[in-house]
């Protein structure tokens, strides 16, 4: 069974110096590798990618698992590993649950690989 992601406050989008500048501090070299860790893995890249692409400026309901071809539980469970990691937010409306990507999260994880990507 695969490790659990740790638990850390990962609410803020990732802010430290790039990884180009210099030797990173442990904590931020986690925090970085936290967020990579929660994008491992193909159906979460499809997931965000498919957040990104919607229609509706990127807030989703619950119809991920039919588009994308997956169960509701896995879904689920790779929403939570993206919720855990602050790159999407999720939000209960009644019955319904809406799920939208952070971009500030995605650009700050950019910045911190590559300080070039978002000037």
């Amino acid at each position: 069974m695969p490790k659990a992601l740790p638990v850390i406050d990962m609410t803020a989008p990732v802010c430290c110096a790039p990884v180009a500048s210099g030797p990173m501090s442990d904590a931020d070299a986690l925090a970085v590798a936290l967020r990579l860790k929660a994008l491992a893995d193909p159906a979460r890249v499809k997931i965000v990618s498919y957040l990104f692409s919607s229609s509706t400026g990127g807030e989703i309901s619950g119809d991920l698992a039919a588009v994308l071809q997956l169960s509701e539980s896995t879904v689920s469970h790779h929403l939570t590993q993206l919720r855990k990691a602050g790159l999407v937010v999720s939000e209960r409306r009644g019955t319904t649950m809406f799920h939208r990507v952070r971009p500030e999260a995605l650009q700050a994880l950019c910045a911190a690989l590559d300080p070039n990507c978002c000037a």
